[in-house]
């Protein structure tokens, strides 16, 4: 025992009692570290497991390789961002002991403050989904991406068709799940052509992300550099996605626009990804107004249509109906299953018609934002006042200024009622669960004192 100088009895004792409870409480300390760090490794184990893509066709792995990446004997890919992120979580339980115990927080400043949103706006092309996106895309602590999986559509072919509609939902769920995490670099294996350097000039549609337009992203513009798709209200140079990446770390919340998602069910892994906070809204419009819009967008891929239904030519192709049905039976059943409300998707998944966002943009701008538990700021509530209310002049076929109100009923009086009556054949069971209604006559399709939409109160919420 360690000596102690010859001092009162009262005050030895005391002495003794105190290095006992020093002792006993570095002890104790140290236990509650032991603890700390099983279960912590417990968590990350569970975590880890959760990181492990599934796996796919070999081709698609060479797709999505990065020169960080690390294959494992299992042939799934793991990428050190992923094992940097699977430790957030960790750091932050670790960050709260260290408080508690009166210690500092040396290299936390950066971690995001607040719950961080993941949002993703899935549609289908001529859906009303450019428009619907600004609501997000106009606010600041929103990083936004517009179709951002276009380039994975046009990179990433199957050799048979059955391969097709499953391996590219793999693809494009696996690529979401890096892009919530603000892996910007996994698209740079999809550019074409490749990025140098990280900078690309054809990443596509960057002009209708805010984010990718502002600074610091938006760099000095170089002379002579063509840029095929460019940012809007500015000139910047060629996109640096490193630069993209930092700014995406430290926005709020992250969403992205996707008309390649068809299938919900394979959302299931990020829904599960425990270092995201998913908000799934889908998006519906009409059948008949979405193949009305098409005819207009797209006229080459529908001459057979057109001709068949004014000129009364040759029918339309039995496979050209038959991917129309695919169409309407993948939205119907997707939405089915989120509106059923299995356990994994409780709270996460919001059923939205276009039709009612066009009658009434800022109330369901709000209930969106209220679904996403994101607080909507004046700046995007000035945005949807602004642009539902525009002139003719500005209602182009890809516009987002529209005077909402009139628009979402145009299609009436342009789509032939006999390709009307064909989308109601084959998109039937869709447009009942939907609640549009059936046209049986071209008066009917063409009063507009006679609603087509059925009101549905409190039901797109899930």
């Amino acid at each position: 025992m360690d000596k102690i100088p010859n001092l009162p009895m009262d005050f030895r004792d005391i002495l003794r009692t105190v290095r006992m409870k020093a002792k006993y409480a570095l002890f104790v300390g140290f236990v509650v570290v032991l603890v700390i760090i099983e279960k912590e490794n417990k968590i990350i184990s569970k975590v880890s497991d959760k990181l492990n893509l599934k796996q796919i066709p070999q081709n698609i792995f060479e797709a999505n390789s990065t020169e960080n990446g690390v294959y494992l004997e299992n042939g799934s890919l793991m990428s050190l961002n992923e094992l940097d992120s699977a430790f957030s979580q960790f750091r932050n339980k670790l960050v709260n002991v260290t408080l508690q115990y009166g210690g500092k927080q040396p290299f936390f400043e950066d971690l995001p403050k607040g719950p961080r949103r993941h949002v993703l706006l899935m549609a289908t092309t001529r859906t009303g989904s450019s428009f619907v996106g600004e609501f997000f895309n106009q606010q600041d602590n929103i990083f936004y991406l517009f179709e951002p999986l276009w380039h994975i559509e046009r990179t990433v072919s199957f050799e048979s068709v059955g391969a097709n509609a499953v391996g590219s939902a793999i693809v494009y769920r696996d690529v979401l799940q890096q892009l919530f995490l603000c892996d910007l670099h996994i698209l740079e294996s999809f550019i074409s052509p490749p990025p140098e350097n990280h900078l690309t000039r054809f990443m596509f549609r960057r002009g209708s992300s805010r984010s990718l337009c502002e600074d610091p992203v938006c760099t000095p513009f170089v002379k002579k550099a063509f840029e095929r798709y460019h940012c809007k209200s500015r000139r910047c140079g060629p996109l640096n996605m490193t630069l993209a990446m930092e700014a995406c770390l430290n926005k709020d919340h992250v969403a992205v626009k996707a008309v390649r998602i068809r299938q919900l069910e394979y959302l299931r892994t990020l829904v599960e990804d425990p270092r995201l906070d998913m908000r799934i809204i889908q998006l519906v419009r009409d059948p008949r107004a979405v193949l009305a819009s098409r005819m207009v967008a797209f006229s080459g891929k529908y001459e057979s249509w057109k001709k068949w239904a004014l000129e009364g030519a040759a029918p339309i192709p039995e496979e050209e109906v038959q991917k129309l049905k695919g169409n309407c039976e993948s939205i119907r059943m997707s939405a089915e299953l989120g509106l059923k409300q299995p356990e994994w998707l409780r709270g996460r998944y919001m059923l939205m018609r276009y039709e009612d966002i066009a009658r009434s943009p800022l109330q369901k701008a709000k209930e969106m934002y209220r679904f996403a538990g994101i607080s909507v700021t004046p700046q995007v509530e000035q945005w949807i006042i602004k642009n539902t209310q525009a002139s003719q002049d500005n209602n182009g076929i890809y516009s987002t200024q529209k005077n909402s109100s009139e628009q979402f009923e145009k299609w009436r009086f342009s789509i032939p009622f006999k390709l009307a009556q064909v989308v109601q054949d084959v998109c039937k069971p869709a447009m009942k669960l939907f609640g549009y209604k059936l046209a049986n006559d071209l008066e009917t399709l063409t009063n507009r004192s006679i609603s087509l939409l059925e009101e549905r109160v409190n039901f797109w919420v899930t």
